[in-house]
């Protein structure tokens, strides 16, 4: 085997504290770094931050540290792009693999545009090509959700529509950030609850526009529709509080259309409590649906290793955090070994969407 990639890691949130158990474990990483935003952080041991017994990584807090320790990856599990991070690092050579919100980068150039001015694709762009280095972005949702909407297509003929549901309850998901942001907690009738569920969530636009790629197909728009689900009494999660009358729910679609047929579409059924009104029938799955010929209906369903205790809270959420940052650390490989650029999941082999085995 040849050596362990090495890895310099940015966050320690929840994704982050839960990549940082599973670096330990991973066959062809190894950590060598940690970039940390919060001050009180810094200067201590990794595994003591994420609860383990100290690694001999010391936590840092400057980009230059970064670049310093010339590790081969930058793994970035902030909850929000840092693309002035990403850019500076990108200009020293070393490749960028994140969980934050990036797919194909057309959200992050309507939504979240440069302080240069400047679409953040071709600033990014830019970057890699003076270092020689590369970037890509995924998740479990987005990001293999919409490559097993790929996959599932390959015996299909004459495809008539596709579609990948995640139909999951979300208050595992500890991020109070994330929840504010796309509007959870505020009353059903805010006027400014669409756009911010639209701005937030715009990211699974680039799902749509993924498969798009893959299937070849031009698509005219990819449209934005929504129903609400109303709290019917105040809902306290400890971590999240959600009144009576707030946003506890929604079913959000984006739908690729071609000649005003939906022909390709990502839906989001999330539940953060079960009394709202209306209510979904929550699968806790990941769900492709393919109009062709045959037809198929397939069920990514995700459970937990036995004997883990679903009645602990942390246990539960750690499930959720393995799924969405996995896809980033089995990539890595191959990302490394791609040639400089934006990278998407459509310029991945096979391989870079393969796990690990215990050694």
């Amino acid at each position: 085997m040849s050596a362990p990639i090495r890895v310099f890691q940015v966050a320690t949130g929840n994704v982050g504290t839960e990549m940082i158990k599973r670096i330990g474990s991973h066959p062809d990483l190894e950590l060598v770094g940690l970039h940390c935003y919060t001050p009180e952080k810094v200067g201590r041991d990794a595994g003591e931050i994420v609860g383990l017994p100290p690694i001999g990584v010391t936590a840092t807090g400057s980009v230059e540290e970064i670049i310093a320790a010339k590790p081969d990856v930058l793994t970035f599990h902030g909850v929000f792009p840092d693309e002035d991070l990403y850019v500076r690092v990108l200009e020293a050579g070393i490749d960028i693999v994140t969980t934050a919100d990036w797919i194909t980068g057309w959200h992050r150039d309507r939504n979240h545009p440069h302080h240069s001015g400047r679409p953040v694709t071709q600033v990014l762009a830019d970057a890699a090509a003076r270092g020689g280095s590369t970037f890509y972005g995924t998740g479990m949702n987005p990001g293999v959700n919409q490559i097993l909407g790929v996959v599932c297509s390959a015996d299909v003929a004459d495809i008539e529509n596709v579609t990948t549901i995640e139909s999951v309850d979300v208050s595992c998901h500890h991020s109070a950030d994330t929840w504010k942001e796309v509007g959870y907690g505020r009353p059903v009738d805010d006027p400014q609850l669409p756009s911010m569920l639209e701005k937030y969530t715009r990211v699974f636009a680039d799902s749509v526009l993924l498969m798009a790629d893959c299937f070849d197909v031009d698509l005219d728009e990819v449209t934005f529709s929504y129903e609400l689900g109303a709290c019917t009494k105040d809902v306290d999660l400890g971590w999240y509080q959600l009144p009576k009358g707030s946003l506890g729910g929604s079913y959000i679609k984006y739908q690729g259309m071609v000649a005003g047929v939906p022909r390709i579409e990502t839906h989001l059924e999330w539940q953060m409590t079960p009394h709202t009104d209306p209510s979904w029938d929550i699968k806790g799955c990941y769900i492709t649906q393919i109009a062709g010929d045959p037809y198929i209906y397939n069920k990514h369903m995700i459970f937990p290793k036995p004997g883990v205790d679903l009645s602990d809270p942390d246990s539960f959420a750690s499930i959720g955090m393995t799924v969405t940052g996995l896809p980033a650390l089995n990539a890595i490989a191959s990302v490394v070994a791609a040639p400089p650029g934006l990278l998407t999941s459509a310029d991945l082999p096979l391989r870079g969407f393969a796990g690990r085995f215990k050694t």
